[in-house]
């Protein structure tokens, strides 16, 4: 199946003292989708955002679907108060020893769409068991825990098999990529079968270029 494009901004590369008006750039640019790197210092080495945040946002901009990517240790312990703060989407990876499937069930039954996430070392091979379930496949492009970092094409070849277990299983999650996306290569992304493109310092910098590549490279399909 083949779903249609959507350009998730990552508000990690926006100005961090100004969010609220990163999220409105994303909404002038025409986008629904805003990304929310939530970091917790352990799994990555790096701390971001709070329920707080999301919940700030949501009353502002409550037309915005909230893309939460959980980048804990724990993401088990957090599912509850990021649903009520207002997330749309919870993504969980699948690197931390916690209870994966009951994580899976809780973002279900906390009445938001599930997301499933693997790092570039981990193989595709380890969501397998999750494909059903979720709603979307997160693929990381770049070791997460900061911004700025290159693309790293590992993910080409994740976002193909993906591709291909979604149309043999007759599934229909998403595939996302997220990490180093640029103008450059986001349309080769796409063509691999990635519908949910993250973009954070490539969206704020150049965001004409990325979504005129984006949006050419989704009609050729």
């Amino acid at each position: 199946m083949v779903n249609s494009l959507e350009i998730a901004p990552s508000i990690l590369g926006g100005d961090h003292a100004a969010l609220g008006e990163s999220v409105a750039a994303i909404g002038a640019a025409g986008l629904k989708w805003v990304h929310v790197d939530v970091m917790d210092g352990h799994f990555v080495p790096n701390l971001s955002f709070g329920p707080g945040v999301v919940k700030a946002l949501k009353a502002r901009f409550p037309d915005m679907f909230y893309d939460v990517h959980l980048m804990l240790d724990n993401p088990n312990l957090y599912v509850e108060p990021f649903a009520k703060a207002g997330a749309d989407l919870i993504s969980v990876h699948v690197e931390p020893d916690y209870p994966i499937s009951g994580t899976l069930d809780d973002i279900h039954f906390a009445g938001r769409k599930i997301g499933i996430t693997l790092n570039p070392q981990t193989p595709v091979g380890e969501v397998a068991e999750y494909l059903p379930r979720v709603d979307l496949v997160l693929v990381m492009s770049v070791q997460p825990g900061f911004g700025g970092q290159s693309f790293n094409p590992v993910a080409l070849e994740k976002i193909s098999a993906l591709a291909r277990m979604r149309e043999e299983m007759k599934l229909s999650f998403r595939i996302e990529v997220d990490g180093g996306i640029t103008a450059g290569n986001v349309a080769a992304c796409i063509g691999r079968g990635a519908d949910t493109i993250v973009a954070g310092t490539e969206f704020f910098k150049n965001s004409a270029a990325l979504l005129g590549a984006a949006r050419g490279a989704a009609r050729n399909l």
